[in-house]
């Protein structure tokens, strides 16, 4: 199951479980779509790998399976 951080690792801007800016790569870095696209043009500054727009977790699970409160900033 993803863990659906709840900001960009990079700007630190908030990205709630609805957000359709958040991008993750494989290893769920999760980085909002503009730092992606000016910052690291598409790559993961962690693992080197793509992106993709992060799923939206439905509210029903959302309420059995809730989104992390654990922020990470890339330093």
């Amino acid at each position: 199951m993803l863990e659906l951080r709840p900001g960009c690792e990079r700007c630190d801007r908030d990205l709630p479980p609805e957000s359709e800016d958040a991008m993750i790569c494989t290893f769920e870095c999760t980085f909002c779509r503009d730092c992606v696209e000016t910052q690291y043009n598409g790559i993961c500054p962690n693992c080197g790998g793509n992106f993709e727009r992060r799923p939206i977790r439905p509210p029903g699970a959302l309420d059995r399976h809730p989104a992390s409160n654990k922020r990470v900033i890339r330093n």
